[in-house]
C-alpha cells in the first residue's frame, strides 16, 4: 500500500534540530520547571528538601538523577488537586484514570496545556501519515479517559475531519466505516481486532475498507499483532504512546515511513530508563522502567514520574529525537509463576505465531495448595474451527515451556469463545489467586 512520506518542509524545526539544540532547550525548560514546582507545589518543596536537593543544583541534564521520583501513589496521596502548580480556577479541564485499584489519578490542564496537547497530537498524527482534509474515525473512549478527546483535538488541529464515534457499538462502527469511508482510525489494537472480526461476521472483507492507516495505543501490543492487523485490514498500523499522568496520547509516536518505535517528543518530555528495583539510571540502550519529566506542563508538572512501562531508548532515525522500543509490558503487569517472570506480550507472540489461532487470549492464574498455576486460554480462527484443539494446545504448551520457561495448561476454545473488549483495553490477565 502507498505510504505518505513526511517531506522535510512539513516538519517543525525541532523535528530536524541537532542533538545539541534539543538538549539545550531541554535544560532551559527543565531548570525553569524545577524552580516553578519548588515554589508552587508544597509536595515537591518537601520532597526536594528531604532529598537534600534544590532546583539550583540542576546545572546539566544528568543532574536530574539527583532529584526524587514521583509515583502514582503521590498523585493519589494528594487527590484530587494537591499537586497542581496553578490555582484550581486556572485549570481549564480535568481528566482522571478509572480508579479501579483505588482513588483515580487526577490530571489538570490549563488552556495552554490543552493547546500544547493538541499541537503534539497533530504532530503525532502527521508522523502517522495523516494530512489536512483526511477523514478520521476516533474509536477511543471519550470522557475522563484521555484517549478520545486527545485524539479528537489533535486531528482537528491537523485540519482533519473527525468522526467522534468513541468505543463500543461494534456493528455501528462497521456501518459508519462503510458509509463515511474514513482514511484513518484511532483505537486500541485489541478493539481493532474486534472491528475486523465484525467485518467478517457481516460477510464483509475488512481488507476492502477505506482506512489506510490505524494509529493504535493505550495498551502494549507486539510486532506479531501489528502484522496480524496489517494483513487483516490492509492498513499501516502505527504505534502511539502516552499516559494520562504525563499528558495523554501523543507523548511519543511512530513515523509511518520507518515504523521503528515511537519517537519521544523530547522538546516537551525528558525520558530516562531506570532499574525498576534500585532506581538507578541505566545506560543508553538498556531495558528498564521508563521515567518521564514534563518540561512544559503548567497545571500538573511532574518530576521523574515512574510510568512502570518497561522499554529501552533507541537513537533517532526519521526524526531528530530518540525513540522508544515497543513496550515489553508494565512492571506491575509482570506475573511470577513458580519463580519465572512472565509478561502477557510474551505469550501473545507465541499465540499469533500459530497460524490456526486468533489474536485473542487470556492468562488465567490460580493457586492450588501453595503453587501458582497458569492456564493460557486461546481460540481458533473461524476457518480452522474443526482443527484438533487438543493437539494445538499441547504444541503451544510445549513452546511456552521451551521459550518462556514456565509450565502452563493451554485451553483452546472455539472461535469467539473469549470475551471481547467493547470499549478500551483487552483484559489479558485473570488473576484468581487469593489476595
Amino acid at each position: 500500500m502507498p505510504v505518505k512520506q513526511s517531506r522535510a518542509e512539513e516538519l517543525e524545526p525541532i523535528e530536524r534540530a541537532s542533538r545539541d539544540q534539543i538538549e539545550a532547550l531541554q535544560l532551559e525548560r527543565l531548570q525553569a520547571m524545577l524552580a516553578r514546582v519548588y515554589d508552587r507545589v508544597p509536595h515537591y518543596r518537601q520532597a526536594f528538601d528531604a532529598h537534600g536537593v534544590h532546583p539550583s543544583d540542576c546545572r546539566a541534564l544528568a543532574d536530574l538523577a539527583k532529584f526524587p521520583f514521583t509515583t502514582k501513589a503521590d498523585l493519589r496521596a494528594h487527590y484530587p488537586f494537591g499537586l497542581f502548580a496553578v490555582p484550581r480556577e486556572q485549570v481549564a479541564r480535568v481528566h482522571a484514570s478509572s480508579g479501579t485499584t483505588g482513588k483515580p489519578t487526577v490530571v489538570g490542564y490549563t488552556q495552554k496545556d490543552i493547546d500544547t496537547w493538541a499541537q503534539l497530537m497533530a504532530r503525532s498524527l502527521r508522523a502517522s501519515g495523516l494530512r489536512p482534509g483526511d477523514l478520521v474515525h476516533v474509536a477511543y473512549g471519550y470522557g475522563l479517559f484521555t484517549g478520545g478527546l486527545g485524539a479528537h483535538y489533535g486531528a482537528e488541529r491537523l485540519g482533519c475531519t473527525v468522526i467522534p464515534m468513541s468505543g463500543g457499538q461494534t456493528e455501528k462502527q462497521v456501518q459508519l466505516i462503510n458509509d463515511f469511508r474514513p482514511d484513518a482510525i484511532l483505537v486500541t489494537p485489541s478493539y481493532m481486532q474486534v472491528i475486523i472480526e465484525e467485518f467478517r461476521r457481516q460477510g464483509l472483507d475488512p481488507r476492502a475498507m477505506s482506512i489506510s492507516v490505524g494509529v493504535f495505543g493505550a495498551e502494549p501490543w507486539t510486532e506479531a499483532m501489528r502484522a496480524e492487523i496489517e494483513a487483516g485490514a490492509d492498513i499501516d498500523a502505527v504505534d502511539i504512546y502516552g499516559l494520562s499522568e504525563v499528558m495523554g496520547p501523543g507523548v511519543a509516536n511512530e513515523c509511518i515511513e520507518s515504523k521503528d518505535g515511537p519517537v519521544i517528543w523530547e522538546d516537551h518530555f525528558l525520558p530516562e530508563i531506570i532499574d525498576p528495583d534500585t532506581g538507578a539510571v541505566l545506560p543508553e540502550g538498556s531495558e528498564g522502567e521508563l521515567v518521564f519529566t514534563t518540561l512544559t506542563k503548567e497545571a500538573l508538572p511532574l518530576v521523574r514520574y515512574r510510568t512502570r512501562d518497561l522499554t529501552r531508548l533507541l537513537p533517532p532515525t526519521a526524526r531528530s529525537m530518540r525513540r522508544m522500543a515497543k513496550l515489553v509490558g508494565r512492571s506491575d503487569d509482570m506475573l511470577i509463576i513458580r519463580g519465572v517472570n512472565l509478561f502477557p506480550t510474551q505469550v501473545e507472540e507465541l499465540v499469533l505465531a500459530h497460524g490456526q489461532l486468533a489474536g485473542q487470549y487470556q492468562l488465567v492464574v490460580s493457586r492450588e495448595a501453595l503453587l501458582d498455576e497458569l492456564t493460557v486460554r486461546c481460540e481458533l480462527l473461524p476457518e480452522h474451527a474443526g482443527a484438533d484443539r487438543a493437539a494445538i494446545g499441547e504444541a503451544l504448551a510445549q513452546r511456552i515451556k521451551n521459550l518462556i520457561g514456565v509450565s502452563a495448561a493451554v485451553d483452546i476454545g472455539l472461535p469467539e469463545s473469549i470475551e471481547r473488549t467493547l470499549v478500551g483495553k483487552a483484559r489479558r490477565v485473570v488473576d484468581k489467586r487469593p489476595r
